[in-house]
């Protein structure tokens, strides 16, 4: 599994990591088998939140007695994001997971809470040890603009955001911010929301005739060019050992010049939206 620095001032952590939206809804044992699976091949990168039902007892489950090995990371939401309620979410968090901290704690999106008071949360749960970074999800550049200017240079770890092959919008502003001020870009839903591209349409096609290349498959494809630039790293969920296994693949996988340009003609980044999309 391909390693890189997460952000400015981070550890390698895996490109390819494992989400856990909607996680709790299929059955338990299968949904930690498939966590310990991408474990064991190297996806050690594990994400999840309070918004997230029973997700993160699920991830207990699977992370029971291999703590050390993950770089766990949750979520606050912003209906909990004042000074006092980030503290009290983050509490409730580790004694989900089991765990006494988090690698990483984001403010899940830009609420009503001034940054300030998010922030200032942020810097006393990493003081008191509960949790080693911080960061954001679905930030759009102006958001990141706004949290550097109460944060400070250096310790935004990351942005979470909506990213795949059919929605490239954070490649406009988003990407290019991270990039400038060493914050690590995190793709969810890379796979986009039930939006894969057909196999029998002309990208399918395309993305097969790739995959057969390599020996690989075409989501294998998908998040190898989606972690094609060193600031990105990608969270797909996983429902079963099979699937994290043939996930964790894409993280040996290196696509050619050919390969990207294709890519960027069959599934063209396109004019920049009006918002940043989310789900």
């Amino acid at each position: 599994m391909r390693q890189q620095t997460f952000g400015a001032h981070g550890p390698d952590v895996s490109v390819i990591g494992q989400g856990t939206w909607y996680i709790d809804h299929g059955d338990r044992a299968a949904a930690v088998a498939a966590l310990c699976r991408g474990l064991d091949l190297g996806m050690t990168h594990i994400d999840t939140a309070e918004m997230y039902g029973d997700a993160e007892p699920v991830v207990a489950d699977a992370i029971a007695g291999r703590r050390d090995e993950v770089f766990l990371v949750s979520k606050v939401l912003p209906s909990n994001a004042s000074r006092r309620g980030t503290i009290a979410a983050c509490e409730r968090s580790l004694k989900r997971l089991n765990t006494d901290r988090l690698d990483g704690y984001l403010l899940h999106w830009r609420g009503q809470t001034p940054l300030a008071d998010t922030v200032a949360a942020f810097e006393e749960l990493k003081s008191a040890g509960k949790i080693r970074s911080w960061g954001v999800s679905n930030f759009d550049a102006d958001d990141l603009g706004a949290l550097l200017k109460v944060a400070g240079k250096g310790a935004i770890a990351c942005n979470q955001v909506l990213y795949h092959l059919q929605e490239r919008a954070i490649e406009h502003r988003v990407i290019p911010w991270c990039e400038k001020h060493g914050v690590a870009v995190v793709a969810y839903s890379p796979f986009g929301h039930n939006d894969f591209p057909a196999p029998r349409s002309q990208a399918g096609h395309l993305l097969q005739r790739i995959a057969d290349a390599h020996q690989a498959t075409p989501r294998q494809v998908a998040l190898a060019f989606l972690t094609r630039r060193p600031s990105v790293f990608a969270i797909p969920k996983a429902s079963s050992a099979a699937h994290a296994a043939d996930n964790a693949a894409a993280g040996a996988l290196t696509l050619g010049e050919s390969d990207l340009a294709d890519i960027d003609r069959a599934l063209p980044l396109g004019r920049e939206p009006s918002s940043l999309p989310m789900l």
